[in-house]
Parts: structure tokens; C-alpha cells; sequence
């Protein structure tokens, strides 16, 4: 039970915990990424409580967050903030713990540097992803159906079918419609249409 005791270890719980919560944050309502999340913090904590903690290395990873932050949005000058977010990530985690001398690190700096990339890595590649789907356009505008024309392809009234923007839509009309006549968009219910006969 020696390496509960070593700061690699908590180092390392702190981590996969860490990670653990934003697969939780990302997956609410599993219940798996949050109770793991919550005992491997819980089990960091004890871990922590037998350590003395950096507090100047602690603060060194929070702003390592900065550099991070803008490297994302510099896209000009990404590879010095991401070399700066690294080297703090890096500096930080191997420092975290202290020892009996400052300039000694209580967690190994090949761990650290491993571990500093790959939830680097991960992290870079989340965030990316989440900030090209805010700015991908919709494939499909559903507010762009209203005063769209189509043609019915059953016969319409409390229920039936057109087709409008070479799509298949279920739809409603007041008066009865029969197969393939023009008809235009009023208005929408959920993924329900409102149309009305074009008068040839």
C-alpha cells in the first residue's frame, strides 16, 4: 500500500478525476462518469490531506488555463501560448507537492510531461470540436420551411404528406388536398406543417 502514499499517485487521481467530472459534465444522467467522478476526487482528497501542497504551483496550473484559453483564439500565435500553457501544466504538476528541498519535484517530471500532454491533448481536441459546432451553420432551417412551396404526395387534411425542400414532411390543411398539388407553407408545428392549396 506504499503508492498510495507516493504524489505521483494523488497526482494522478487529481487528473483522472478532473477528467472524469467533464465526461460527466458532457454525459449527465448516465450516473457511471459521476459517481467514478466523485470517488476518485474523494480518494485525491484523503491523498491531498497527507501532502503539503505548493501553493504557488497550484496557482501556476489554474493560470496555465490562459495561455490555453489563447491559443484557441490566436490562431497567429497558437504555438507560443500553446508552449506556454505546457510548460505550466508541466511545471505546476511536478511541483505540486512539496519536499524536503523547493528544487526537487514530488511528482516525476516524465509523469507530469506525459500526463500535461495527453489531457492537454484531450482538452484541446474538446474544445475545438465544441467551438466548430457554435459556428458550423445548421444543416437544415427549419424557420426556412414557412412560405416554402412543395407538393402533396398523399392526400392532405387532418393528416398527409408533401414533399418541400427535397424533404418528406408530415402536414395538416384546413380544406382537403388531393396527391400532387402545389402547395405553400403557413406555418409550423414542431415537425408538423400547416399548408394551403395553390390556386393554379
Amino acid at each position: 500500500m506504499d503508492f498510495l502514499l507516493d504524489p505521483n499517485f494523488a497526482y494522478l487521481l487529481i487528473v483522472i478525476g478532473f477528467l472524469l467530472t467533464v465526461f460527466a459534465l458532457l454525459t449527465p444522467g448516465t450516473g457511471l462518469f459521476e459517481v467514478g467522478a466523485l470517488f476518485v476526487l474523494a480518494l485525491a482528497g484523503w491523498r491531498i490531506l497527507a501532502l503539503d501542497v505548493n501553493f504557488w504551483a497550484l496557482i501556476l496550473l489554474v493560470l496555465g488555463i490562459v495561455p490555453f484559453i489563447m491559443a484557441i483564439r490566436k490562431k497567429d500565435q497558437r504555438t507560443l501560448y500553446l508552449a506556454l500553457t505546457l510548460l505550466a501544466f508541466v511545471i505546476g504538476s511536478a511541483f505540486l507537492f512539496r519536499t524536503e528541498h523547493w528544487y526537487v519535484p514530488a511528482v516525476n517530471p516524465v509523469v507530469a510531461i506525459v500526463v500535461s500532454i495527453s489531457a492537454g491533448g484531450f482538452f484541446w481536441l474538446m474544445a475545438t470540436k465544441i467551438l466548430e459546432a457554435g459556428d458550423r451553420t445548421p444543416a437544415f432551417d427549419l424557420g426556412g420551411l414557412i412560405g416554402a412551396e412543395g407538393e402533396t404526395r398523399t392526400e392532405v387534411h387532418l393528416e398527409g404528406s408533401v414533399y418541400v425542400h427535397g424533404e418528406m414532411w408530415t402536414a395538416e390543411s384546413e380544406k382537403p388536398i388531393k396527391p400532387g398539388k402545389r402547395v405553400k407553407v403557413n406555418s409550423r408545428e414542431g415537425f408538423i406543417l400547416h399548408v394551403e392549396e395553390i390556386d393554379d
